[in-house]
């Protein structure tokens, strides 16, 4: 006689992976007395980039460092000038490992605010920020996130 066997079927669970996410937040009007980095710093917690209460705030380096330059940086020179952004700043050197710099850079390039041409790194285009938020957020990659949402409360009537 032929022992008995339980086969357990185990559930696949599918990871939810989102194709596109933006994450906005409200804050206080921009105030004439801040410093051009707290201006930057505002910005990324408004879209996203960075957490209420978060310490680790390299991508804010990074983005000003891109806004600075009026030229295409590799991500090696963006590393030198966020190191020297930081000490000018006094400000503790965590998080300036190359491969942190390049996942903070793919961050902005999923945001539309940084591309990247021939292995260096440039605001899109060169354009304002004013300008990029309005065509590439506001105009294309918001509207087709709220369509999507919009398509899961239709599917729930």
């Amino acid at each position: 006689m032929l022992g008995s066997y339980k086969f357990i079927m185990k559930q696949i669970i599918a990871k939810d992976t989102p194709l596109a996410e933006i994450t906005l937040r409200k804050y206080e009007r921009p105030s004439l007395e801040s410093d051009r980095r707290d201006l930057i710093r505002k910005l990324c917690l408004s879209i996203g980039l960075l957490q209420p209460g978060d310490s680790r705030d390299i991508v804010v380096d990074v983005l000003q460092v891109l806004l600075d330059c009026k030229s295409e940086l590799s991500s090696d020179k963006i590393v030198k000038q966020v190191v020297n952004l930081r000490n000018e700043a006094k400000m503790p050197l965590l998080g300036i490992a190359p491969s942190n710099i390049r996942r903070q850079l793919k961050r902005l390039r999923d945001l539309y605010l940084v591309e990247k041409v021939n292995n260096n790194y440039r605001i899109t285009e060169f354009e304002s920020l004013p300008l990029i938020f309005e065509q590439k957020i506001q105009k294309f990659y918001l509207p087709a996130i709220v369509e999507r949402v919009k398509e899961y409360f239709d599917a729930l009537k």
